[in-house]
């Protein structure tokens, strides 16, 4: 029975992409064209990351930030649904689990992430980027679709306003993309901020690819914050939205 109400929802938004994938493919091939240009080829060239290319560096760090940034504007649909919407009221009496509803929702978001994922694989390579994809690579990189999706629906969940949504964006992903280990080494910062950031899930996400694509060799910390986050996220959005059915 879950799982048939999980396929349901994923059914219904993978319905909604299939019908307009090609452009959505294109258009998710902007936005890595100008980093991997910019940073890839341009401001790249001058900096020395000890060991590789700062390409080779970039493109783990590109993959987590992506998938973060789309995996949660993915979902945050939900908001308007609710609010605006409110045809998220045909879930709410439906016979549909709520655990089942956020799975696949989360689901939904994460398969977007993948394909964005998977775009930014390809032109890498074209790139000329080196790195080795292996099942735990791709795993941490949908594990990091899964929290930043969980994320979003939390958001969805407590947010009244689509402007307040915006501003998840600019305090939450906008910082954790430029300090969580994206574009530089988070060796690199003071003491303190460094203590901050490893706090969060993307820096793990981060540091995970980026060992897995090149030594194969990675932390069990990490691996254990990223599985946690994902844990926590799905038993904090089935909280939320089994409060709105009861």
């Amino acid at each position: 029975m879950m799982l048939r109400d999980i396929w349901t929802v994923f059914w219904r938004d993978w319905i909604v992409l299939r019908r307009r994938l090609t452009k959505y493919v294109l258009s998710r091939m902007v936005s890595p064209l100008m980093f991997l240009i910019a940073f890839g080829w341009g401001l790249g060239r001058s900096i020395d990351v000890g060991t590789g290319s700062y390409l080779d560096f970039l493109v783990p760090g590109l993959l987590a930030m992506n998938s973060m940034n789309i995996s949660f504007n993915s979902i945050i649909s939900v908001h308007a649904e609710r609010v605006y919407h409110k045809s998220l009221e045909e879930y709410l009496i439906a016979p549909i689990r709520p655990d089942a509803f956020v799975i696949g929702k989360v689901a939904g978001a994460v398969v977007r992430g993948l394909i964005s994922s998977a775009i930014i694989i390809v032109l890498s390579y074209l790139f000329g980027a080196h790195f080795t994809i292996t099942p735990l690579f791709l795993l941490v990189l949908a594990l990091n679709c899964m929290i930043f999706a969980e994320i979003g629906f939390l958001a969805a969940m407590y947010i009244s306003t689509y402007e307040e949504m915006s501003q998840v964006n600019l305090y939450v992903l906008l910082p954790m993309s430029f300090l969580c280990g994206t574009f530089f080494s988070t060796a690199a910062l003071p003491d303190l901020v460094r203590w901050l950031v490893e706090i969060l899930p993307l820096t793990h996400t981060s540091h995970l690819l980026r060992s897995l694509g090149t030594s194969g060799e990675f932390s069990m910390l990490s691996l254990a914050v990223v599985i946690g986050y994902a844990a926590l996220g799905i038993a904090a959005g089935t909280w939320k939205f089994r409060r709105l059915t009861d």
